[in-house]
């Protein structure tokens, strides 16, 4: 009898260890304080953001708009009041602003081209990137809305990939560069500025921006929709260059304050009612140094 006790008292003891083993769980997770728990996982820092708000040299890319075309004639680039780099005195260029009246020809170049897409971004980026500028600018998307038709709008997917093989481009030769990006214009909101120009209206006629210009004065449901297609794909490429232009810690985005910006017929080129004129460069120059030399990015 006393061995069959002993025998239970065993059977006992071991499953109340087996218990106790079960419900504690594994070693460690309530040590006692100071009591070693292997190495401790803590988040890694996000990259810190830089930004240049006084840079000393500059680079120009982009299209029509940059090279000041129908500014101060007809179907004709005027680099000299380019929003970026011209040295007119009645625009005040970026370059004037930031370099002053004696650096700004001697720091700023222009490599943007009448008629560019975002397809043609990456070859003049590696043209300013043998620059070594501090700063580089880019406007660059209202010819890959204005085709003939909407069917012929380059597809976003294709200006994305176009414009991270840009930054890529700039990146391998220009690592330290920083990046400025404007918004593209409203195109809807400049047709209906300018449609009240009888002069423009003959001017659009000759092909300029067909895609939303194309009938400028036929309100009805398929001209509607025409302009809301390509109203609605501006509206793409500027999320495309934000969220590009968001993945490089040198690069700044405008915050869509050009495609948000009212521009009055003033504003508009004499020659065409689109381009922006002298007066619109001013407005361009002014938003850029605003948006450049700001502590903070524009929301």
């Amino acid at each position: 009898m006393r061995e069959i006790r002993r025998s239970r008292r065993r059977a006992v003891a071991g499953a109340v260890a087996a218990a106790l083993a079960i419900t504690a769980g594994p070693v460690g997770c309530d040590a006692p304080p100071g009591a070693d728990r292997g190495p401790v996982k803590r988040p890694k820092p996000s990259p810190t953001r830089v930004w240049d708000r006084a840079p000393g040299s500059l680079a120009a890319v982009g299209d029509s708009i940059t090279r000041g075309f129908d500014a101060c004639s007809l179907f004709a680039d005027c680099p000299e009041v380019s929003w970026a780099t011209g040295t007119d005195t009645a625009v005040r260029s970026l370059a004037l602003r930031l370099l002053g009246t004696a650096a700004a020809p001697r720091r700023a170049w222009n490599h943007a081209r009448s008629g560019a897409r975002m397809a043609d971004l990456p070859a003049q980026m590696t043209a300013a990137a043998d620059r070594r500028p501090e700063l580089v600018t880019v406007m660059v998307g209202a010819n890959d809305a204005c085709r003939d038709t909407p069917a012929q709008m380059t597809p976003v997917a294709e200006f994305t990939e176009s414009f991270t093989a840009a930054m890529r481009s700039l990146r391998r030769t220009a690592p330290q560069t920083h990046v400025y990006v404007s918004s593209v214009p409203d195109l809807k909101r400049l047709w209906s500025t300018g449609r009240g120009n009888p002069l423009g209206k003959q001017i659009w006629k000759f092909g300029i921006c067909a895609s939303m210009l194309g009938d400028a004065d036929d309100l009805g449901p398929a001209a509607q929709e025409r302009r809301a297609l390509v109203h609605d794909r501006v509206v793409a490429y500027n999320r495309a260059l934000r969220d590009v232009c968001a993945k490089d810690l040198r690069c700044r985005y405008d915050g869509d304050a050009v495609f948000d910006y009212r521009f009055t017929g003033e504003q508009l080129s004499p020659w065409d009612w689109f381009h922006p004129s002298r007066n619109g460069q001013r407005r361009l120059a002014e938003i850029a140094y605003r948006n450049i030399t700001a502590a903070r990015p524009p929301e």
